[in-house]
């Protein structure tokens, strides 16, 4: 059988309630929602680690953080590692890259005076690049270029125009980017994927496409008619953490707050905005994904292709008083993923049998990577610690269920060693400067290498406004959150074993 075609498409800061199709009431997402209707919405999908380095290597090797240890943009990702790209390169795809993926070379592999070494931008080994689009947008201005704009000053197209007055109940961030809604950088990459289409289907091989959406990452400015989608009055209300009175923040928090780049709009109205902008930032890129998505049509590759869509990582967009993406609150590590598998793969069941399904069971970024090559019939290597979603797509579990022995948490890691020695904290030992969370149903438990532990416990707090020094449950999330670690350290070589007659593999 015919491998299948495979779009895997990462967009930039989503977070995973922003979705028409998951009741958000002031998103707008039709293109998504349609995929979501054909496809599978996995509704408690979370990321592994943040920012985006760090993040994109749990996605694309399929391996936790403590594992890989890429934990800052810049930190580079260990050469011994394989990574779907080159999985897939290994079974005679040519796997292509439209955008980034924030990879820093293995500084062992390459010479002293590596310019590759001053870069966290770099391209994922494995993947071949049709665009090259990191935070300096060179190729877009060049492109913005021939269109007619004048790019001598770039950063003028980043914030929203100065020449147009903020109307009345409107915030900083409401006036619109000097450029059409054809121009965006998403619009751009989109443009050069589908030329890449055109050129893969022509050939008539199976293609492996990788559409790495930058936004809608800050900053947050979007052209019309995107940027009064949303009046501000209609957002929803920020998340307000309920502490009591007097009560000093956890380090961490406090910390966290001192930075500029964390703190939020102080004017409300501005908040509000930014909320109504990056709404809108996100409508613009679904705008983008319908493209793609009727260019499949068109090229009659839609049969042939598996769709998956998810993020690097959410965003806080002011909840509990903090922007950007770090910590421990799902606001920042719940992410969407929708995967479209047509029936023609053969994946086992009437494609009209699983459109449509909401998965409730927990799924992580690990799981992508092997999904992606199994569903390509592709093996999928020791390394990767996340699962196959598989079941959930072929009608081996009924709708609303999952494999008997499925995961009932997830789990997922921030490292803030770069606050070391900046005076936000105590004991400035970076190497401690860490957390690893465990989050089920019930409760979620922070555990921090160097400061106290915070816990929620959602039954009776959902949007985690008390956060909790001490509570009954903790030593039990505590003793799970060590049994999850001890079971996801390391195992390529651990269970490997010498003997007279040569190697064997313990358990295999």
């Amino acid at each position: 059988m015919r491998r299948p075609n495979v779009l895997l498409v990462t967009l930039d800061q989503w977070r995973g309630d922003c979705l028409s199709a998951a009741g958000h009431p002031a998103v707008f997402t039709p293109n998504l929602d349609r995929l979501a209707g054909e496809g599978v919405r996995f509704a408690s999908h979370f990321a592994q680690a943040a920012p985006c380095g760090p993040s994109r290597a749990s996605l694309l090797t399929g391996t936790y953080q403590h594992v890989h240890r890429s934990v800052l943009n810049g930190t580079p990702l260990d050469a011994r590692f394989t990574n779907v790209a080159l999985a897939m390169r290994e079974v005679g795809y040519d796997p292509v890259l439209f955008g980034h993926t924030d990879t820093t070379v293995d500084p062992r592999t390459v010479l002293a005076d590596d310019p590759r070494l001053g870069d966290y931008e770099g391209s994922l080994p494995g993947f071949r690049v049709g665009l090259d689009l990191p935070e300096h947008r060179n190729a877009w201005y060049r492109w913005l270029e021939a269109r007619g704009h004048d790019v001598s000053d770039r950063e003028r197209f980043l914030r929203p125009r100065d020449d147009v007055p903020v109307p009345e109940g409107r915030g900083a961030s409401w006036p619109p980017s000097p450029f059409d809604a054809d121009e965006t950088e998403t619009a751009f990459l989109v443009g050069e994927v589908l030329d890449e289409l055109a050129r893969l289907e022509a050939a008539g091989d199976p293609w492996f496409v990788h559409a790495s959406i930058y936004r809608p990452h800050p900053p947050f400015v979007v052209p019309a008619p995107w940027h009064d989608l949303v009046d501000p009055a209609a957002v929803p209300d920020p998340i307000v953490d309920d502490v009591q009175a007097g009560a000093e923040p956890h380090p961490f928090v406090a910390a966290a707050r001192s930075f500029s780049a964390y703190r939020p709009p102080t004017d409300d109205l501005d908040l509000r905005q930014v909320r109504a902008t990056y709404y809108g930032m996100m409508a613009e890129v679904d705008a983008q994904v319908g493209r793609l998505l009727g260019a499949l049509d068109d090229l009659g590759a839609t049969d042939d292709t598996v769709i998956v869509v998810t993020s690097d990582h959410g965003e806080m967009l002011g909840d509990h008083g903090l922007m950007s993406k770090l910590g421990f609150h799902d606001q920042a590590f719940h992410i969407p993923l929708i995967v479209r598998v047509p029936a023609s793969i053969g994946v086992g069941v009437a494609f009209s049998e699983v459109a449509g399904r909401v998965v409730e069971g927990f799924t992580e970024n690990v799981d992508v990577m092997p999904t992606v090559l199994d569903l390509a019939g592709v093996e999928v290597p020791r390394q990767c610690q996340g699962r196959s979603l598989r079941p959930f797509l072929d009608g081996s579990v009924a709708d609303g269920g999952a494999p008997d022995d499925w995961r009932t948490a997830v789990h997922w890691e921030f490292d803030f060693r770069a606050w070391a020695g900046s005076g936000v904290l105590d004991g400035g030992d970076g190497h401690r400067c860490n957390l690893a969370v465990r989050r089920d149903r019930q409760g979620k438990y922070v555990h921090f290498a160097g400061l106290a532990p915070i816990f929620f416990d959602l039954d009776e707090d959902p949007e985690e406004r008390q956060p909790l020094a001490g509570h009954p449950a903790m030593t039990g999330y505590l003793a799970a959150l060590l049994d999850w670690r001890m079971a996801t350290d390391d195992q390529e070589l651990a269970d490997h074993l010498a003997l007279p007659g040569g190697m064997i593999v313990l358990g295999s």
